[in-house]
C-alpha cells in the first residue's frame, strides 16, 4: 500500500504540482508587481495595527487573530519535522527550493487570500469562507466547491492531524520515553475540549500560542547561529552546491532536491494549497487586500524564519548524513549535538506547542468547509469526533512514512483543486490591489472596498456593502 502511494506521489509532484506552484508563483509575482517585495512595510504596519480590535463588530475576529489561526497551521510539524525530512531524503539543496518557495509563494497566498475575502459570508460567531466559497460564487462551480471541501476536510482535519500527532509522540519518546499510546490519549482529550469551543476559542487559543512558540524557538536558533557563525558560510554554500551542483545532478539528487523542498515547502507554508485563506476569511477588515497583504507575510515568517531555523539547526550539526535518522528525531539530535541533553527535551516541548497549534488551526479548515456542505449540527459533531478524536489516536500508532504518504497525496489533490480556482479568479484580486493602490497614493490612511466597485460581481458577494 505504502509503496503504491508513494509512487502517486512521485507522479503528482514530479510532474504537475511542482510546475504549477512554481509557474503560478512567477505569475502572480509578475501580475502584482512583486507585492510581496514592495508592500512589505504595508505588511508590518497592518500587522501592528489588528493586534486590537477587529473592525468591525467586537465578537468578529480581527486580522490578527485570522493571521494567528492560519500560522498556527503553517508553523507546526513541517517546521522542525518536515524539514529534517526535506534535508534527510533531498539533501542540503532541499532548503534552498523550500525559500524558493517562499518567496515566490508568498504572491500566491496574498491572490488566494483576498479572494477568500472578497467572497467571505456571513456566520453567527464571524466571517466564514473560503477556495469552496469562492469556487462557488465566483466560479459557480458546485460540483468543483464541494469536491475542494471534502478535499481539504479530508487533507487538514483528519490526515494532517495525524502527522502532528504522531510527530508529538516521537518527541515525546525520544525525549522522555513516554508510551505514544499515552501520550495520543491526552492530546485527543485536550484537542477535544478546545475543538468544541469554536473558532472564537480556536483564535484566542492560537494568538497567545503561536507568538510564544515562534519567539522562543528563534532565539534559540539565533543562539546556537552565533555560537557557530564560523560555520555559516559553509552551510549556505552546501545549501546551494547541493541545490545546483554538477556532482548532485550527475547523482540525480537535484530533483530530489528540489521534489522535497518543495513537497515540504508547500507542508510548511501552505502557499496555494488553498487552507489558509479559510482563516483569512474570518477577519474582520475594510478592504479584502489587507487581509491579502497580513497572510502573504505569514509565508515569510514560516518558512524564511522559522524553517530556515531548524534548516541552520541540522546542517551546522552536521548529523544530517546519518541516515538512520530521520523526521523529529533528526531534529532532536542535531540539537542535542549543540546544546547538549536538555536539546531533545526543547525540542519535544517546541513540537508539542507547535504541532498542537497546528491541530486546532487544521481542525478549524475542515469545520469551515464542512459547514459549506451541511447545516447540519450531528455533521458537525461527528467530524469533531474524527478529528479531534479519532484521527489523533490513529497519528499516534500509525508509522512516520504512513502518516507522511497519506499526507503527500491528499496536499497533491487539494493544491490542484485551489490553483485551477485561483487561475481563474486571480484578476479579481489584481483590481483589488490596483484599488488599494491608488487609494493609499491619494492619501487615505485605511482603504476602504464597497462591492459596487465590482459590478459584475453584486450578486455574488455578500458582504461589503
Amino acid at each position: 500500500m505504502i509503496e503504491v502511494l508513494n509512487a502517486v506521489n512521485d507522479a503528482l509532484w514530479g510532474y504537475v504540482i511542482i510546475a504549477a506552484l512554481v509557474g503560478g508563483g512567477f505569475w502572480f509575482t509578475w501580475r502584482t508587481r512583486f507585492v510581496q517585495f514592495r508592500m512589505v512595510g504595508e505588511m508590518l504596519r497592518l500587522l501592528t495595527d489588528s493586534a486590537g480590535r477587529p473592525e468591525g463588530h467586537e465578537r468578529h475576529i480581527s486580522s490578527f487573530q485570522a493571521f494567528a489561526v492560519s500560522l498556527a497551521s503553517r508553523v507546526g510539524t513541517g517546521n522542525l519535522a518536515g524539514v529534517a525530512t526535506a534535508i534527510a531524503v533531498g539533501g542540503p539543496g532541499a532548503v534552498f527550493w523550500m525559500w524558493v518557495m517562499a518567496l515566490v509563494g508568498s504572491a500566491t497566498a496574498f491572490v488566494e487570500s483576498t479572494l477568500a475575502q472578497l467572497f467571505k459570508r456571513r456566520h453567527s460567531e464571524s466571517f466564514i469562507g473560503g477556495p469552496a466559497y469562492y469556487i462557488q460564487h465566483g466560479l459557480h462551480r458546485r460540483w468543483m466547491a464541494v469536491l475542494f471541501a471534502v478535499l481539504i476536510t479530508v487533507t487538514f482535519g483528519l490526515a494532517n492531524n495525524s502527522v502532528q500527532t504522531n510527530t508529538i509522540c516521537g518527541a515525546m519518546e525520544g525525549a522522555f520515553g513516554w508510551n505514544p499510546k499515552v501520550v495520543g490519549l491526552v492530546l485527543m482529550v485536550v484537542t477535544l475540549g478546545v475543538v468544541f469551543g469554536g473558532i472564537q476559542r480556536i483564535a484566542r487559543v492560537s494568538s497567545v500560542l503561536v507568538p510564544v512558540m515562534a519567539v522562543g524557538y528563534f532565539l534559540l536558533a539565533v543562539v546556537i547561529i552565533v555560537m557557530n557563525i564560523e560555520h555559516l558560510p559553509h552551510v549556505l554554500k552546501v545549501i546551494v552546491d547541493s541545490a545546483f551542483g554538477l556532482e548532485q545532478a550527475v547523482g540525480g539528487t537535484v530533483g530530489a532536491a528540489i521534489m522535497n523542498g518543495v513537497k515540504r515547502g508547500l507542508f510548511s507554508n501552505e502557499a496555494g494549497e488553498g487552507s489558509a485563506p479559510n482563516a483569512a476569511a474570518t477577519a474582520a477588515v475594510s478592504h479584502p487586500v489587507k487581509q491579502g497583504l497580513i497572510q502573504a507575510l505569514g509565508v515569510f515568517t514560516d518558512t524564511l524564519v522559522v524553517c530556515s531555523c531548524t534548516a541552520f539547526i541540522i546542517l551546522i550539526s552536521g548529523v544530517y548524513s546519518h541516515p538512520e535518522l530521520d523526521g523529529i528525531m533528526l531534529t532532536q539530535v542535531a540539537l542535542e549535538s549543540e546544546v547538549g541533553a536538555w536539546g531533545p527535551v526543547f525540542v519535544a516541548v517546541a513540537i508539542l506547542l507547535f504541532a498542537y497549534s497546528s491541530m486546532i488551526g487544521n481542525y478549524y479548515y475542515g469545520e469551515a468547509n464542512v459547514r459549506f456542505m451541511t447545516s447540519s449540527a450531528k455533521a458537525l459533531t461527528v467530524y469533531r469526533i474524527l478529528s479531534g478524536g479519532a484521527m489523533v489516536m490513529f497519528g499516534a500508532l500509525a508509522s512516520l512514512e504512513t502518516v507522511w504518504s497519506i499526507i503527500d497525496l491528499c496536499m497533491a489533490l487539494l493544491t490542484a483543486c485551489n490553483l485551477v480556482a485561483i487561475f481563474s479568479l486571480g484578476k479579481y484580486a489584481f483590481r483589488l490591489l490596483d484599488d488599494y493602490r491608488q487609494q493609499k497614493r491619494q492619501g487615505i490612511a485605511s482603504p476602504t472596498f464597497h462591492r459596487h466597485q465590482l459590478p459584475e460581481l453584486e450578486g455574488d458577494i455578500e458582504c461589503w456593502e
